[in-house]
């Protein structure tokens, strides 16, 4: 295990070693570094796939991938919260000399949050639609490996919350393909009030 940790911190050094080589890598950074772009982006985009776009996806392809992606955040939430009671990590500035691109969040590093979020509605996004799904699985990975460059996790937290969100959202499109009477609920609800 102590090599596995020894591995780790080195991959974040090596990684994180290069903030201020390359000034405008760190400005990108800082922009997708940020809480609020690509979270913004991909609920923007689960709210044009719940609205039909793009218009050459089936629209109720759409709406699973939407259904499947909601599920999938609150599976994440819920399992790593479930992890947090039992494992603290401290954050890579706590024990490291960091060049920090963020402010320092207080929450345990292990497993990464954001990245378990974005996983699950990237993979679920995907396993409906290869094409607007490779886009949020783009953004997934640039939001997670920007947080690790930046100084927030370390490479295993990022893998931790990888596989949360890929689990989550494998459990939620199971979910919705087992009991279809579930989004068929969700969907005729959505119809009355005029919102799907």
């Amino acid at each position: 295990m102590e090599i596995l940790v020894q591995a780790d911190q080195k991959a974040f050094l090596w990684l994180n070693g290069w903030v201020g080589q390359f000034p405008w890598i760190d400005g990108v950074v800082r922009l997708l570094v940020s809480d609020y772009l690509i979270p913004v982006v991909l609920a923007l985009m689960l709210l044009g796939l719940w609205f039909g776009f793009p218009a050459t996806l089936p629209r109720w392809r759409a709406h699973y991938a939407v259904l499947s992606g909601l599920m999938g955040i609150g599976l994440s939430n819920q399992a790593v919260e479930l992890f947090n009671q039992f494992i603290f990590r401290p954050r890579p500035f706590v024990d490291l000399e960091v060049a920090l691109l963020f402010y320092e969040p207080t929450d345990s590093s292990f497993p990464a949050n954001p990245t378990a979020l974005a996983f699950a509605i990237a993979v679920s996004v995907w396993l409906w639609s290869r094409t607007f799904g490779a886009v949020c699985l783009l953004l997934a990975v640039l939001y997670s490996v920007s947080r690790l460059y930046a100084g927030v996790f370390y490479p295993l937290d990022i893998l931790g919350g990888v596989i949360i969100g890929t689990v989550t959202a494998l459990l939620a499109s199971l979910i919705l393909r087992k009991w279809e009477a579930l989004p068929a609920f969700v969907l005729r609800v959505a119809k009355a009030f005029y919102l799907a």
